[in-house]
């Protein structure tokens, strides 16, 4: 094994994480037990900013919707399900990095890639060595 966490903290990996989310945790003991170095920050207290979302989702290629947290009380309270159409790039973005209870967790990035929600497979594949 050549990498060691040394050589990956280089890549300034950033995990906006919720404390009481099952995912999220999941991921974290992932990420620890495959030895990737990451910087953990609360998504709720300290959510990425507005250009920091539009970087995630413009590097991501996925649809700037897949970006909500679809199931939290917040989306529900807010009826995004019915006001997402209509609204535009830049109004989601800015909604998103207002409230980080609305964007789906854990999100991992390194400013080019991106992984959102928890599948083992998925974090091997972007983040393992």
């Amino acid at each position: 094994m050549t990498d060691t966490p040394s050589t990956q903290s280089s890549t300034n990996i950033r995990l906006y994480s919720y404390a009481k989310c099952s995912t999220c945790r999941k991921a974290k003991q992932w990420l620890d037990a495959n030895e990737v170095a990451y910087e953990e920050i609360p998504i709720v207290d300290s959510p990425p900013s507005k250009e920091e979302l539009r970087q995630v989702w413009q590097n991501s290629g996925i649809d700037i919707r897949k970006l909500f947290n679809t199931s939290g009380q917040f989306y529900r309270e807010l009826n995004l399900k019915e006001k997402l159409p209509t609204m535009s790039e830049d109004e989601m973005l800015e909604l998103l990095a207002s409230n980080g209870k609305l964007i789906k967790r854990p999100l991992i990035t390194n400013g080019t890639k991106t992984t959102l929600g928890f599948k083992e497979e998925t974090l091997q594949e972007m983040w393992g060595k």
